[in-house]
Formats: C-alpha cells, sequence, structure tokens
C-alpha cells in the first residue's frame, strides 16, 4: 500500500528530468516552440534563482537555496513518512508525494545542473550547488500597459507569463489541492 505513494515520486520525478533532458538536448536556450498559439509554448531558459527567476547578487545565494531546497525535501520526506505510518488521508498522501516530487526535482537541477550541463552562473563558486533550473512551459497570460487609475502599477508595462517546469507544477497542483481541502485534512496536520 505505501509503495504506490514511492512509485508515484519517483514516476513523477523521472517524467520532470526526462522532460528537462529532452528540451536541454533539442532547444537551444531561448529558443520557443508554440504549443497552442502565443498562449502555451515550450520556451527554453534557464533560472540562476528562486521561483519567477528572482535572484540576488551575493557569491553564496545559489548555494544557499540549494542547501535549502534539500533541507525541506528531507523534512517533506520525513513528514510524508509520518503521515504514511498514521494511515492518512490517501488524498492528503497524494498531495505530499506530489508536493516532494515537485522539491526533488528542482534540487536535482540545483545541485547537480552546475556539473552534469554546466549551466552553473559564470560567477558561481564552484559548478556542484549552483546548477540553474531548466523552466519550458510558457503561459501568456496578459502583457500590455496597466490603465492610469490602478494604484502602483498604473501607467506601466506589465507582462503576466510564467515559465515553469513539471517539478513546479507538481508543486503548485499539490499545494492548490491542499488549501482547497485543508479542512478534511484539518487533525491530519
Amino acid at each position: 500500500m505505501k509503495s504506490k505513494y514511492f512509485i508515484l515520486i519517483t514516476s513523477l520525478i523521472v517524467l520532470d528530468q526526462f522532460v528537462k533532458y529532452i528540451v536541454h538536448s533539442n532547444m537551444p536556450l531561448h529558443s520557443e516552440i508554440s504549443i497552442i498559439g502565443d498562449f502555451l509554448k515550450l520556451y527554453h531558459i534557464e533560472n540562476p534563482g528562486m521561483a519567477f527567476g528572482i535572484n540576488f547578487d551575493f557569491k553564496y545565494t545559489k548555494l544557499i537555496l540549494s542547501l535549502f531546497r534539500l533541507f525541506a525535501s528531507f523534512f517533506i520526506g520525513f513528514y510524508l513518512l509520518k503521515l504514511l505510518n498514521k494511515n492518512a488521508n490517501p488524498l492528503l498522501l497524494v498531495c505530499i508525494s506530489l508536493i516532494l516530487s515537485g522539491a526533488v526535482g528542482n534540487v536535482i537541477d540545483s545541485v547537480f545542473y552546475g556539473i552534469i550541463y554546466d549551466n552553473a552562473p559564470y560567477n558561481a563558486p564552484f559548478s556542484l550547488f549552483n546548477g540553474q533550473v531548466i523552466d519550458m512551459f510558457y503561459i501568456d497570460i496578459w502583457e500590455g500597459y496597466v490603465t492610469e487609475w490602478i494604484p502602483i502599477l498604473g501607467g506601466s508595462y506589465l507582462s503576466l507569463w510564467p515559465v515553469f517546469n513539471l517539478a513546479d507544477s507538481y508543486i503548485f497542483v499539490g499545494v492548490a489541492i491542499l488549501l482547497l481541502n485543508q479542512n478534511k485534512f484539518k487533525l491530519e496536520f
């Protein structure tokens, strides 16, 4: 019974890494392939920082972020084992499995891609723990000028276009299902 969650996690991580390998091997950096017009595209980028490409100009930022991701993955894994031993709600177990799969998928990128794909940033002190995450799914939600009457952003040019990978989507879906079903899981946290 518990092995099905291990199989799910392993399968999702393998799928994530396979898609990243295919994109890295077959698409030049910053190239794109239209899937659904201009709305959904494959767009090969390498993310040196956190979500949405946020990066701090500090020599060891990526190392710190990679170590945080690694420790968070271990914590999520231990939490999943605890829930499995308590025979927790199967939907909760699937959510935590999704989140763990996404976390491990991005940890692999951060820790090893600097060596495997030689994609550590030019100013990284070393390649291990400084790999860039490969992102490829591009959704062009909206792009244009924000009307003047909107506070703070009014009159500025705004582009809402997330670029993400399967690991990111696993985390998003797992967290979204958790939030939508939090009343069912109240006693299990």
